[in-house]
């Protein structure tokens, strides 16, 4: 008799048989069903690329929010900006709204621009303006034409002249951004650039300080500052960063021949880590021993009058 073994005989033994065996509940058979197509890249969360997809989309949200369409509000204001001859598509007036000088000051200007001036009802201004503190009067203003650095360039090139543009690192303010505006352009320079996010824009704010001046000097935003700073490199510009404890001060740089481009920082923050690492030249501004510190838009006066008066100097000693 033949003898079986291990224990259990027969049971023991492992069976070679293909597919479902009593008792598994199906289970082979789930695991073999198709899961549909495989998800993109992009919509796996655990996915780099995910998170990519992510960070674009804020960013183009916080974009289409600064390029939105701005409606200024109240007498003084509407007429400021009027006067500063900030682009408007349309003036609404609140139907029954008591008029007075500065009211008929606006709708004079408007007719003069061939302006459409609208009549609405009180409760459509009041959602348009998201409160009723608007005195009866409202001037819709377009999200302003921001300029390409690299044209910035090109302009600059072929006009002859060593350019000379002025860069905004953390500058919030728009009044701010409207002093340097008018600075830059009253001094000869050839254009502002500001980064993309967790900046001031060319609002109406910007406009009314810049006295109309951005209306003339174009105005780039760069979605880098430390590629835009090494792309001014590459075309021969000099970068200089205003920082206090610099190696060079006003007194000692000469910004009067080649191309030039001037950091600003907020009179807080400064300048960024990597956009002070790549300039070619920290400057400070020599100042009295009790004052620490400059107003961003008032340093840029000194800088660029400074530098204007270089190349007047340069200029005459050619001719």
């Amino acid at each position: 008799m033949a003898r079986t073994h291990g224990r259990g005989g027969a049971q023991g033994r492992k069976s070679n048989k293909k597919g479902m065996t009593k008792g598994t509940g199906g289970q082979r058979r789930r695991g073999l069903a198709g899961k549909g197509p495989t998800p993109k890249a992009e919509d796996r969360v655990y996915h780099a690329k995910h998170k990519a997809k992510l960070q674009r989309e804020r960013r183009n949200s916080g974009r289409h929010q600064k390029e939105t369409a701005e409606m200024v509000v109240g007498r003084n204001p509407v007429v400021e900006c009027m006067h500063a001859k900030v682009p408007a598509t349309s003036l609404y007036i609140v139907q029954g709204t008591r008029h007075d000088a500065r009211l008929s000051e606006a709708v004079t200007m408007a007719n003069t621009r061939n302006l459409p001036i609208l009549e609405v009802p009180r409760h459509e201004m009041d959602q348009m303006t998201g409160n009723g503190m608007h005195q009866g009067i409202g001037l819709q203003i377009p999200p302003y034409k921001y300029a390409e650095v690299q044209d910035l360039i090109a302009r600059a090139k072929e006009s002859g002249e060593p350019g000379m543009f002025a860069i905004l690192d953390n500058i919030t303010d728009p009044r701010n951004l409207g002093a340097v505006i008018r600075s830059v352009a009253a001094f000869g320079g050839h254009g502002v650039i500001i980064p993309e996010r967790r900046s001031a824009s060319v609002t109406a704010v910007a406009w009314r300080t810049s006295a109309g001046t951005a209306a003339r000097l174009p105005v780039a935003r760069a979605t880098n500052l430390t590629r835009t700073v090494q792309e001014f490199q590459k075309n021969g510009y000099q970068v200089v960063g205003l920082d206090a404890g610099g190696e060079h001060t006003l007194d000692t740089y000469d910004g009067g021949k080649d191309p030039v481009v001037i950091v600003i920082g907020s009179e807080g923050k400064g300048i960024s880590r990597l956009v002070r690492e790549n300039c070619d030249v920290i400057m400070s501004i020599p100042m009295a021993g009790q004052v620490e510190s400059l107003n961003a838009s008032v340093a840029a006066g000194a800088v660029l009058s400074e530098f204007a008066r270089q190349r007047r100097v340069a200029n005459s000693q050619e001719s």
